[in-house]
């Protein structure tokens, strides 16, 4: 476990294609099979999760932002966590139900992670635990802050913070700050899944 490995830990839909794509612009041996590694956090299946991503070098997006104790206890001082950020936890939660019309009405995490189906409704359980999780991060790292980097695209930052806290030179190229949402096509017949699942849970919501 020689090779250092770098975390993003911020939740999706806070840059984490753009910091993807950086970590693989600077280079890096990049783990990109989310799906397959949430569903052995799930299971608590931590041995063969690490077994998959010892050989990789930088990860983003699901599960690492839920594990980082975990993380901590495999790699120790090693490890570099950087957490992504948007302005706020409303304008986070304002991407995330736009998100979820494009988005697999079963095959998704946020049921595990958020404890709903969608955002939609439950705009301010989402954005507290938005801010929870800055919160905890924080506190994780208090005593670890040469571990962690804190950044926020839409503010400006980019390449900068990134190569600083990374010790590598920056790339002569513009930071990738990709937004999926404003270019993936939408599948109609999925987006009319999604807003009848929407409707059934404002409508279960209501009722509460």
């Amino acid at each position: 476990m020689s090779k250092q490995r770098i975390f993003g830990i911020g939740l999706n839909k806070t840059g984490t294609t753009s910091l993807k794509r950086a970590f693989q612009a600077l280079g890096y041996a990049h783990f990109d099979r989310r799906p397959k590694a949430f569903r052995l956090y799930k299971k608590g299946q931590f041995d063969a999760l690490f077994a998959k991503i010892d050989p990789f070098e930088t990860f983003e997006d699901w599960p690492w932002p839920l594990m980082v104790p975990q993380l901590l206890d495999r790699y120790g001082d090693t490890a570099k966590f950087i957490l992504t950020r948007r302005r706020s936890a409303e304008v986070w939660v304002e991407s995330l139900k736009s998100h979820s019309l494009k988005t697999h009405p079963i095959n998704n995490p946020r049921l595990d992670i958020f404890g709903f189906e969608y955002p939609h409704g439950a705009e301010a359980a989402h954005s507290a635990f938005y801010n929870r999780h800055c919160t905890e991060m924080e506190r994780l790292f208090e005593a670890r802050r040469h571990q962690l980097l804190d950044v926020c695209w839409e503010t400006g930052d980019g390449w900068p913070e990134l190569c600083g806290f990374l010790n590598v030179p920056v790339p002569d190229r513009a930071f990738p700050h990709a937004n999926r949402s404003a270019t993936a096509e939408i599948d109609p017949a999925r987006l009319a899944e999604n807003e009848v699942r929407i409707a059934h849970q404002l409508a279960h919501l209501k009722k509460k």
